[in-house]
């Protein structure tokens, strides 16, 4: 029993210009499947058979096992980034917009405000947009952190902000990395399901 790196939503060069097929090759296909490959070496001796990684990510929190919930949470992280992801061209509607324009004004002032939580987070993590009390915010998560780990936040889109994910087509210009991802390729409509607080869930996987 093991976890498998799931495929990505999209093709090789869907994402172009935003985000580059060398990127997606060394971030999905290296990155993220390092973290599937490291939870599932622990499997077996941590007793994890049959778990699904939502479980296993919880159990890492209860035992205090920081290896396995860094590993594991990073795992979940990046499923649910790429679901993020989509080609260019859409846009929030319906029920998703309202929120949007009842908590920040506007789609351009929540990307701003969500690409200045990503610009200004200290070091590695990840920039989120959730819903927390039935209502829009705004957080950051240092490393492998995960709203998996924070029972009342329902996640609905993030940015990865490690360095691995924009190195290759940014440089270290991790301003234009957020300005260029959140405006361009963010998959609103799977954003807007979320609003169902059921996006942990979409993250997860079952061994197989």
């Amino acid at each position: 029993m093991a976890f498998s790196l799931p495929n990505l939503p999209f093709g090789p060069k869907d994402l172009d210009p935003y985000m580059s097929a060398e990127t997606l090759e060394y971030h999905h296909g290296k990155h993220h499947k390092a973290y599937i490959d490291k939870t599932n070496s622990w499997i077996e001796e941590k007793k994890l058979e049959g778990l699904t990684l939502v479980e296993v990510i919880k159990k890492a929190v209860d035992t205090k096992d920081k290896g396995l919930f860094n590993n594991a949470a990073q795992a979940w992280n990046h499923n649910f980034f790429w679901l993020c992801l989509a080609k260019a061209g859409q846009k929030p509607s319906g029920k998703l917009a309202s929120l949007i324009e009842e908590s920040f004004g506007s789609t351009e002032s929540l990307l701003e405000k969500l690409a200045a939580e990503a610009v200004g987070h200290f070091g590695s993590g990840w920039a989120w947009l959730v819903l927390e009390n039935g209502k829009l915010a705004i957080t950051s998560y240092h490393d492998g952190d995960t709203p998996v780990a924070h029972g009342t936040v329902k996640p609905l889109l993030t940015l990865d902000v490690w360095e691995h994910a924009y190195y290759i087509d940014y440089r270290n210009a991790r301003p234009k990395y957020a300005k260029e991802v959140l405006s361009s390729i963010i998959n609103w409509e799977f954003v807007a399901k979320n609003l169902d607080g059921e996006g942990v869930s979409r993250g997860d996987l079952k061994q197989g």
